[in-house]
């Protein structure tokens, strides 16, 4: 993710993920030792703390299925957002190129806005014909935003 932020904008939030997946498998290091432990000694409170830690995670996988739904919108406009800032940079100083702007059309193989004419260089050399960078970062990320949606809310059902 950093190599779509522009220079310095570092976008902070976006390793917010990497902590969330880091605390998960804390988490689940917790949930399988309570559940040794108490199947182990048959401890109602070791087993209550199993249960507990099952029905935390059961949340946070329905609250990441159904946030992936309702966010999509949110998450599209800002990631078009960052390639419009990394468009407009590279139209400002052609020289200085813009590593953001290559990254994102390698990324979604697409190349430029309207027309492609004005970034061609940053485009990737296999692209054939034009295709809009607004558009295809919407069909992505709907699709996989969707994805991860299906996924959160059918491991929670498997969890149950």
């Amino acid at each position: 993710m950093k190599d779509f932020s522009s220079e310095d904008k570092s976008p902070e939030y976006f390793y917010m993920g990497l902590y969330v997946l880091v605390g998960a498998g804390a988490l689940m290091m917790a949930v399988g030792f309570f559940g040794c432990c108490g199947a182990t000694r048959e401890s109602q409170c070791v087993l209550g703390s199993f249960f507990t830690c099952l029905l935390v995670i059961f949340a946070a996988e329905i609250t990441t299925g159904v946030f992936a739904f309702i966010g999509k919108d949110v998450a599209i406009r800002h990631v078009q957002t960052m390639y419009e800032e990394a468009y407009n940079d590279y139209l400002r100083d052609k020289e200085k190129g813009n590593g953001t702007l290559t990254t994102f059309h390698s990324t979604f193989q697409c190349c430029g806005k309207e027309s492609s004419e004005q970034v061609q260089p940053t485009c990737p050399k296999e692209l054939l014909g034009h295709k809009n960078c607004i558009d295809e970062i919407e069909s992505i990320i709907s699709v996989k935003l969707q994805l991860i949606g299906i996924v959160g809310i059918g491991i929670a059902g498997l969890t149950v």
